[in-house]
Order: structure tokens, then sequence, then C-alpha cells
């Protein structure tokens, strides 16, 4: 279902201050956990050349990152994470994805479903604004919607926000099921992933990687 990837070990890192996160941070159930939206910048819709990528930028985009905050029973974070309870702060994400162009959305490459690195990851994180939020920070960061394998890919992304560093990244995919509709079909694959990461995930990146 997923490819693993991750970046140097220097990634995992960040000495940029005494306050700075680490990788353990992301296996403490006591460090504050910020969820910050999904990223949609670097997506591509593949093998759907009848999209309206204008109403995606402007109301699904925003509608789906709004329904994964407002509906935290449903996308459970805190249960994915192993926290009483995650902050969340999309507006920051909003605010770039207002940027997208829709005409550069839409992909007829498959390999375009595959097209994002770990440093594709860390050059958008040490370019994004945080907006003045420091600690741990979650993201993610969307890579693209197959309609062919009816899947969809995205890198779930821990950051050092202060440092705009990567702490962890990972590639998962989340199939699609029967939804209809772009916002409903992005949620069932997000909601998919976050379930994933419950379920087995975070239990396996703890165990290699918690220290």
């Amino acid at each position: 279902m997923k490819h693993f990837v991750l970046p140097l070990v220097a990634l995992f890192m960040s000495v940029s201050s005494v306050k700075a996160q680490t990788a353990n941070d992301v296996f403490d159930r006591e460090t504050k956990l910020t969820y910050m939206g999904i990223d949609f910048t670097k997506a591509r819709i593949i093998g759907d050349a009848g999209a309206n990528t204008d109403d995606i930028v402007d109301h699904q985009y925003p509608n789906i990152n709004q329904k994964v905050v407002n509906e935290p029973k449903k996308f459970d974070l805190a249960g994915a994470f192993k926290r009483s309870e995650v902050s969340t702060a999309i507006g920051p994400v909003n605010k770039r994805n207002k940027k997208i162009d829709p005409d550069k959305i839409k992909s007829d490459d498959s390999d375009d479903y595959q097209a994002l690195k770990p440093e594709d990851v860390a050059t958008l994180v040490s370019g994004f604004d945080f907006e003045g939020k420091t600690g741990l920070g979650l993201l993610f960061v969307m890579e693209g919607f197959n309609k062919t394998k009816k899947q969809i890919s995205m890198y779930v992304t821990l950051v050092d926000m202060k440092a705009k560093k990567v702490l962890f990244t990972e590639r998962m995919e989340g199939a699609l099921g029967m939804a209809f509709g772009y916002t409903n079909v992005y949620l069932t694959g997000i909601k998919k992933v976050i379930d994933a990461i419950e379920k087995k995930q975070y239990k396996e990146w703890k165990s290699t990687y918690g220290g």
C-alpha cells in the first residue's frame, strides 16, 4: 500500500536552538502536536481530463481541510499519534493552497503519481510560513490523486516548525472506495491513511525510530 521513504539521518535531528524538536518528540505523548493541514501545492490529478480544477482549488481543497478539522472523531489524528489531543492551525496551508494555478493540476503522466521525493518535501517545509508557530507540527503533503488506481498518495510529515526542518516523512497511499465528488474522494483516502497509522504504522515507526 505504501512506499517507505526516509530522508538522511540529518533530517531527523534539528540543532537550530535549545528548544529544537527531534524525532523522539514525535513519539513522546507529552509533546504538543499541531496539525497544520493538507498542502496541495504539489498535488497532481492523474487520469481525469474532465476535472473542474477551478472548483477544486476554490472550493474542494479548503472544504477538505476544514472537514478533517471539524470531524476529529472520524479523522482521529489524536488516536493515530497517541495524544490526548491535537491542536489545529490550517490557516497557513489554506493560504498556500489558494495560490495554486488550476491549469497545472491535471496530468496524463502516470509517473506524476510518484513524482515527489523526500527532498522535495524538505524544500516545501523550508519555504513554509508557519506564522510564528513553533514546536512539533504535522503536515500532510499531498502528492497525487490517481483516478485509474482509485488512490491518493501523500507524505505524512512531522516537522520542527521553528527550524522549518523535516523530522520524519513517509509516503503513504489511501484507497478511495466508492466515494463520489472530489471532497469525499480525497477524504476517504485521507481517512484510510490516518486509520492505517493508528492501527499499525505508528507502532512500527516508534519501534524503529523512536529511540
